[in-house]
């Protein structure tokens, strides 16, 4: 029988020559690691980062459009913090409806995709 172990990595797309407002926003900002690409893959742009034990991969897209709707949602230990963070460098930040056990809020990176933060009360 099939068993997954979870999953890997999450890809987001960006337009071209993207890397340098990546690494400033979700390295700079949100505070992931990037990690280097394959050697063999580099020639396609775009930029990876460590999030926990997953990973965040940012590849280019000749006909970029955002995703406005579908999105990751990053699990974080202290959403208060990077709430305040975020005020701080002035990003726009939308609340979620409601979750039990659950405090989330929604932001947009650089280039309009939508990303979701979630800290889960025990």
């Amino acid at each position: 029988m099939l068993m997954y172990k979870g999953i890997d990595h999450v890809q987001i797309a960006a337009p071209s020559n993207c890397e340098d407002e990546c690494r400033a926003f979700f390295s700079g900002l949100l505070g992931m690691p990037e990690i280097p690409k394959p050697e063999n893959l580099r020639k396609r742009g775009g930029v990876w980062f460590r999030c926990g034990s997953h990973e965040l991969h940012v590849g280019v897209q000749e006909h970029f459009s955002p995703a406005t709707k579908a999105h990751p949602a990053f699990a974080v230990d202290s959403i208060s913090e990077l709430r305040g963070k975020l005020n701080k460098h002035g990003i726009d930040i939308k609340e979620g409806e409601p979750l039990e056990r659950a405090e989330r809020f929604y932001i947009h990176d650089p280039f309009g995709n939508r990303l979701e933060f979630l800290a889960r009360q025990d």
